[in-house]
């Protein structure tokens, strides 16, 4: 027996093992995330209430929030220029609040994710920053996990007002003539936050009717 016979023969004995490897690791794989994937998109739903927990009190609503929801398109008013969701709290069957994804465009930074609840009165029910690149103990105030006030952190102000208390010509940092508190050092990143929050309260007011009207799991 030759050789190059020897050496092709265990070539392809080598290649054949390397496939069964493949197949058998593909395999196992594919079983384990099967396996696991209730469990992760369980633990991703609890993430997402828990945070829409924060904006929104559970009493104020009384349906499946994450199964009543709305996809939007490009939407400038929030910033969302790939689109996103909005969810809709009900209670007792009557519209309660618009829990939003909305994106500040103008941080010091880049973009500062922003998830809020406004409710059908217009008035905010909270306001948190779910991702930002902020210089960090600096501009990254503006996430309550950062704030160093814990007791009053920034983001808190926005909680309870709406146009009828500030109008959309004073919903500005104090620097720029509104009445929000702002850093010094960091003004930026509050501006953007403000204003960001400003036209959500906005677009939630002006499209109430209009995201309520949409079946669930539609698009608007």
């Amino acid at each position: 027996m030759s050789a190059r016979y020897t050496a092709a023969r265990t070539s392809v004995r080598t290649a054949g093992i390397m496939v069964l490897f493949t197949m058998a690791f593909t395999a196992l794989m594919s079983g384990t995330f099967e396996l696991t994937r209730p469990a992760i998109e369980a633990s991703a739903l609890e993430g997402k209430m828990r945070l829409i927990r924060e904006v929104l009190p559970p009493s104020s609503y009384d349906n499946v929030l994450l199964e009543d929801s709305v996809a939007l398109g490009p939407t400038p008013e929030l910033g969302l220029d790939q689109g996103g969701h909005v969810f809709r709290a009900r209670l007792a069957g009557q519209p309660a609040a618009l829990v939003m994804e909305v994106v500040a465009p103008d941080g010091y930074a880049g973009r500062i994710q922003l998830v809020m609840a406004v409710g059908v009165d217009g008035r905010v029910s909270g306001v948190r920053v779910t991702g930002h690149r902020e210089t960090p103990g600096l501009g990254d105030y503006i996430d309550p996990n950062k704030d160093r006030n814990k007791s009053q952190p920034w983001i808190g102000q926005f909680t309870g007002v709406s146009f009828t208390d500030v109008g959309l010509d004073k919903w500005k940092v104090k620097r720029d003539g509104g009445i929000f508190a702002y850093r010094s050092g960091a003004t930026i990143s509050a501006r953007a936050v403000t204003n960001a929050t400003a036209r959500a309260v906005d677009y939630a007011i002006r499209q109430r009717d209009a995201l309520f009207a949409v079946q669930a799991g539609g698009r608007l």
